[in-house]
């Protein structure tokens, strides 16, 4: 009986056709995975790139042409060149609003930077409660106008539970409000309760990011606490840091609901911060052009602080290795 015997298939070349079509498969499978993902991708952008377009990027360049223009929403813009630019120059109100918004920017930044880091590191090291970070977090879900409404109420000279309380131990009620000494700080420790609490999160995130073995080790050997603050957390924070003090700073010169329903720029110009001089200049006096080149100009200073703070605060690198 013979038993016929039969060759194994022979291999197809590494060179022939159908090797390169197998090769290929893989290639052409993930090019389509990839653009299958890039159109997903493109789908969840387009909402916020639409509104981003609309309602940041249009509204900008529109504003910047009017500024070089007369208008008053009556008539047509008059193209007027840097006529608007050259007033602003000579107004001085307007260096008086930047003077007064410089003054709100350092009392709300100083101590909203401070006591949110105190209130991060408090909540790192000795709880880390998620009622209570939500106890911390409560007055920023509060509007501004709300919060203004309500603290206007508290610091009322005459009717006020704040000076009521002031004057039942013995003091002197205090025109919070409406005196030019204490109208402009009020109004920053005001915005500082009320943002205070999101600041602090945002760095008690950032706490979260440093190995808890460095503080380890430092015990080890010995250090303090305000040793390890000042030696470990204060330098592996920093570019969180830096990037919430460009943001709080950003936010900060851009005050003015809180303004405009508590003391709407007085006493005597004492509160009228830039912001709230752009609204009267537009919507008091409809000088369109001449506010908006005010904008423009707030624009540039604050692109100007915002590169200072990023290359001195170094917020594009870290200590992390």
């Amino acid at each position: 009986m013979t038993i016929a015997s039969s060759s194994p298939p022979s291999r197809l070349p590494l060179g022939s056709a159908e090797g390169a079509r197998t090769e290929q498969r893989p290639d052409r499978t993930r090019a389509g995975e990839d653009r299958g993902d890039g159109r997903l991708a493109a789908v969840f952008i387009a909402p916020a790139l639409l509104g981003f377009l609309v309602f940041l990027a249009w509204p900008t360049l529109r504003g910047i042409y009017l500024s070089f223009t007369r208008y008053n929403l009556l008539t047509p813009a008059e193209w007027v060149g840097f006529d608007n630019y050259v007033r602003m120059v000579h107004d001085p109100i307007f260096w008086d609003s930047l003077k007064v918004t410089v003054e709100y920017v350092v009392i709300n930044i100083g101590v909203q930077t401070v006591s949110a880091l105190a209130i991060a590191v408090l909540l790192q090291r000795l709880t880390q409660s998620a009622m209570l970070r939500g106890i911390v977090l409560a007055p920023y879900l509060m509007s501004n106008v709300v919060a203004g409404i309500v603290w206007l109420w508290i610091l009322d000279t005459q009717l006020g539970i704040g000076n009521e309380i002031i004057s039942a131990v013995g003091v002197d009620r205090i025109p919070f409000l409406a005196d030019e000494t204490w109208a402009m700080p009020t109004i920053a420790l005001i915005n500082v309760w009320r943002h205070v609490g999101y600041t602090a999160l945002l760095l008690f995130a950032g706490l979260q990011a440093i190995p808890q073995d460095m503080y380890e080790a430092a015990r080890v050997d010995g250090a303090s606490e305000g040793r390890m603050f000042w030696r470990i957390t204060m330098p592996l924070l920093r570019p969180v840091l830096a990037v919430v003090l460009i943001m709080t700073v950003i936010g900060s010169f851009q005050v003015f609901d809180t303004v405009a329903v508590t003391t709407a720029g007085g006493p005597a110009n004492a509160t009228n911060v830039l912001q709230m001089y752009v609204y009267q200049a537009a919507f008091g006096r409809f000088q369109f052009g001449y506010a908006s080149a005010m904008s423009v100009a707030l624009l540039v200073v604050l692109s100007v602080i915002t590169i200072i703070q990023y290359r001195i605060t170094r917020a594009g690198q870290t200590d992390l290795g």
